[in-house]
């Protein structure tokens, strides 16, 4: 699988060590940056690294900070983009089961190593669901497409108000 990488200097550490990981396994990993630790902007690496999930340049995208907050915040800025912040095996799971995740946000001041390793492997194995999660996705991408409300209501073919 093709992946795109990012981090802020918070998470530069666990995405160097993510990058080898993803190698070792058979991936190809496009690195957007940043590289070192020295204090940088979120927004300059991950957003490129989102993008290329949305031009079909990677398959998925992982971005990593201090919290992982602020990188799934950007992240999910790009049209197109479901990034799933993620702390524990369950949450990688339910992001791809449930939300087709198509990038992963961890934050290297909040997990061990070894459990960010796990997550990224478990996001990576596992399938969407689709089903009644299918046509959730649907009415987020409809609303996103600039629908709004009533958008996300066609997808459902109703009529119903908040």
């Amino acid at each position: 699988m093709k992946i795109a990488i990012a981090s802020d200097h918070a998470g530069f550490d666990y995405k160097e060590a993510i990058v080898s990981h993803l190698r070792s396994r058979g991936h190809i990993v496009i690195d957007y940056g940043t590289n070192s630790d020295e204090s940088t902007d979120y927004p300059v690496f991950v957003i490129p690294a989102a993008e290329a999930v949305v031009r079909h340049e990677a398959e998925r995208a992982i971005v990593l900070g201090g919290s992982g907050n602020g990188e799934a915040i950007a992240a999910n800025k790009v049209r197109g983009v479901r990034c799933s912040l993620c702390w524990n095996l369950e949450t990688a799971e339910l992001g791809r089961r449930h939300n087709n995740a198509n990038v992963l946000s961890i934050g290297q001041r909040m997990i061990p190593l070894d459990l960010a390793f796990e997550i990224v492997d478990v996001w990576l194995e596992t399938p969407f669901d689709g089903g009644r999660h299918a046509r959730r996705v649907q009415e987020l991408d409809a609303y996103e497409a600039g629908g709004g409300h009533e958008g996300m209501l066609a997808v459902l073919d109703r009529k119903t108000t908040l």
